[in-house]
């Protein structure tokens, strides 16, 4: 194999495949990259035995049909050092040179015949079609409020994707929180559930970072897999052996009082409080009043207190409620527009966060019992 390598479009292309190489195994063909060059273009392949992809590589001019598996430790961090905008890569019986210039550089690969069969799409059945840019904000605003380890049961660590006649929610929990995010979809066949670890959703939105927003992507299922493919990207992820808890229980419509405020102000606001009770008990404490704005407290001792006034629009009953900051502002984050609206079941119930008027993105957060002392404290 002979190729002729624009570097910049190149690395576009190998900083994506790199990223599912199971560069923590202890199979040392996992922590490569499979290059596999013919008259039809250049693909490159890898995986982690949890997630795959195999991308079109830019940027490449085929000058000798083959194939090898390079490293991504020496071979892959090389191609970004390579000096010059071009450089040759030639293999042959195993070891692969790298020209640029006056440059020249030899690297052992590994064997292509031990490299794993990726699972393909070929035989899965269609699940539903979505823009990319629609499909990103699914997984944005619904699989961050799952467990980030792998948690027993697996579906705290699991992300739900759920069709239903033509929408598709993306569903997770870590048991004190649940996020959810719906949209409009082309359903395909009828309407199922998979359940998908949150890395490999994390996975995804890296490599759908790389695709236009507005460029269709094609989800396809088997028993084992779960497959996203675009133009030039094909990104599986194995499912979870696991059931989702029945979420819609916690979906309450019970309100008390409503709180509607500038999203970035409030994030902000949130910071400067994090700062005092980040080593402490995480707690902020929130005062609605009315037609009035937000009052914000935060303490800690021996670091300070925190009293804020945030404008925002306040009705329903008077509550005082507290929460733990690190939740409250990972959903404000994960929310998309400039208009957060918080609704409250009373100072132990549930709050949830979601846009305006509608329902495509809800967040649903249990509240920290306040200390005597902080329950009967007087609003100032």
């Amino acid at each position: 194999m002979k190729l002729l390598v624009d570097k910049a479009k190149f690395l576009k292309s190998w900083n994506l495949a790199e990223r599912s190489a199971g560069q923590r195994s202890t199979i040392s063909v996992l922590t490569g990259v499979k290059c596999e060059a013919s008259a039809e273009g250049v693909f490159l392949k890898a995986t982690d035995l949890k997630t795959s992809i195999s991308c079109a590589a830019d940027g490449v001019e085929v000058l000798l049909e083959g194939g090898a598996i390079f490293p991504v430790k020496n071979i892959g961090e090389f191609f970004k050092k390579a000096p010059g905008e071009n450089f040759t890569v030639e293999v042959d019986k195993g070891k692969a040179t790298v020209v640029s210039g006056a440059s020249v550089y030899s690297f052992a690969t590994y064997p292509v015949t031990e490299f794993p069969k990726l699972p393909t799409s070929d035989k899965a059945q269609p699940f539903f079609r979505v823009e990319c840019v629609d499909l990103k904000r699914l997984i944005e605003e619904g699989s961050f409020s799952g467990s980030p380890g792998e948690e027993f049961p697996q579906y705290l660590s699991a992300g739900l994707v759920q069709t239903a006649e033509d929408k598709v929610r993306v569903v997770s929990t870590d048991g004190r929180r649940l996020s959810l995010s719906q949209g409009v979809v082309t359903v395909e066949g009828e309407p199922d559930q998979v359940l998908l670890p949150l890395a490999g959703l994390r996975e995804l939105q890296r490599a759908l970072s790389t695709v236009e927003g507005d460029e269709e992507v094609a989800v396809l299922k088997d028993d084992a897999q779960v497959y996203f493919k675009t133009k030039s990207i094909e990104f599986s992820v194995r499912r979870v052996e696991s059931r989702f808890p029945p979420y819609e229980k916690v979906l309450s419509t019970d309100r008390t009082s409503w709180l509607t405020i500038d999203r970035d102000l409030f994030i902000e606001a949130l910071e400067r409080a994090e700062v005092v009770v980040r080593d402490f008990s995480r707690m902020v404490v929130l005062e609605l009043t009315p037609a009035g704005n937000l009052k914000m407290r935060a303490k800690a001792p021996e670091v300070g207190e925190a009293f804020e006034e945030i404008p925002g629009d306040c009705d329903g009953e008077p509550i005082r409620i507290a929460f733990n900051v690190k939740y409250l502002l990972e959903g404000l984050k994960a929310l998309h527009g400039t208009v957060a609206h918080l609704s409250f079941n009373g100072p132990n119930g549930q709050m949830t966060l979601s846009r305006p008027r509608e329902d495509s993105f809800l967040y649903v957060l249990m509240p920290i019992t306040l200390p005597e002392e902080e329950s009967g404290q007087e609003t100032a």
